[in-house]
């Protein structure tokens, strides 16, 4: 009798992923093939990297397919980071269709990290310094998520590779319920790949991006609660997102400039202005965030590995001096 109940329980580990992957590619597909929803494109700008209109609500689809793998596992699911998550879906879809105020949207990032905070018991658990910092620290990567969803494939790899990483982690945690709803995410962003990565057919668009950053910081911070890794975890595997969107906006306020403004100031953009093109400069943060999570995956049961944390900010600090130098070479051969 056992051994046909975890049998049983194999195959549904493997069929979860497999729903959210399958639903993402049939409704990404149907998106891109039906009239009304392919009319909804991101219309390049000034600001843009693409020179053609785009459908831009593809994150309908990867959001489809998690929830679609997540539903068959219902029971694992926390109220909390589920309901949150599917207000920012909503809102962020009326966003990609009407540009909601900056405002508005703001403030239903907000909420949504507020309900998160408050839902986990997080304030009962580490105390009132600690909720209010993940409180700040969730809605800025739900915004930076979206930040640097602006290159074919990158938005998409980063939650492949990020969210793969926190299943691998749950898993070695013995915390299988846990990976199951983080390989559910990589799943579907992978089958959203093959339509994102370049030349993209679609864009995942606010709708994809917005409830992806939240996840990141939600799931980081539910695995932290559950003992599948520490405090620290999630930060280095979401880095190569989280040290670009930062460092950014940090050069941005300091000299006066609207951070809320759209740009194409992110150091992904400037590679692919400087000729590396969408493709290599996907493939690039690929081998950076495959590097990235390893390394963390390597350093899981240390507290805070400190070596490793100055060995990555070396690497950042090098890529991001290495840039500026050939950024300004740019811009000095352009103005000649």
């Amino acid at each position: 009798m056992t051994e046909p109940l975890h049998s049983l329980n194999k195959f549904m580990n493997l069929v979860l992923p497999f729903v959210a992957s399958l639903v993402t590619f049939l409704l990404t597909h149907f998106i891109l093939n039906n009239k009304a929803t392919s009319k909804m494109q991101d219309v390049p700008n000034e600001r843009s990297l693409h020179n053609t209109p785009v459908p831009r609500i593809g994150g309908v689809s990867l959001m489809a397919g998690v929830l679609s793998g997540w539903a068959l596992m219902f029971n694992s699911l926390a109220w909390w980071a589920v309901l949150p998550l599917l207000g920012l879906l909503v809102v962020s879809l009326l966003d990609d269709v009407h540009n909601l105020p900056v405002k508005q949207r703001f403030l239903a990032h907000l909420i949504a990290a507020a309900i998160m905070v408050g839902g986990s018991g997080l304030f009962a658990q580490q105390g009132v310094v600690i909720t209010i910092l993940v409180l700040l620290a969730t809605v800025w990567m739900t915004n930076l998520y979206n930040f640097m969803d602006g290159s074919n494939g990158l938005a998409g790899g980063m939650a492949l590779f990020g969210f793969g990483m926190y299943g691998i982690a749950a898993l070695l945690a013995y915390n299988t319920p846990l990976a199951l709803l983080n390989f559910c995410i990589a799943a579907a962003a992978a089958s959203f790949l093959y339509f994102n990565f370049h030349p993209a057919k679609i864009f995942m668009g606010d709708s994809g991006s917005i409830p992806l950053g939240f996840l990141a910081a939600a799931i980081g911070v539910w695995g932290w609660q559950q003992g599948s890794w520490a405090a620290w975890f999630p930060l280095l595997v979401f880095s190569p997102f989280i040290v670009d969107a930062s460092v950014t906006l940090v050069k941005r306020a300091l000299r006066g400039a609207k951070v809320t403004e759209a740009h194409r100031e992110h150091y992904y953009q400037r590679l692919i202005l400087l000729g590396w093109g969408h493709r290599n400069v996907a493939l690039a943060e690929y081998v950076l965030m495959l590097a990235v999570g390893i390394s963390a995956l390597c350093m899981i049961n240390y507290p805070f590995p400190w070596s490793l944390f100055l060995a990555w900010g070396v690497v950042y600090t090098c890529l991001m001096l290495l840039l500026e130098v050939r950024w300004k070479n740019f811009k000095r051969g352009k103005n000649a």
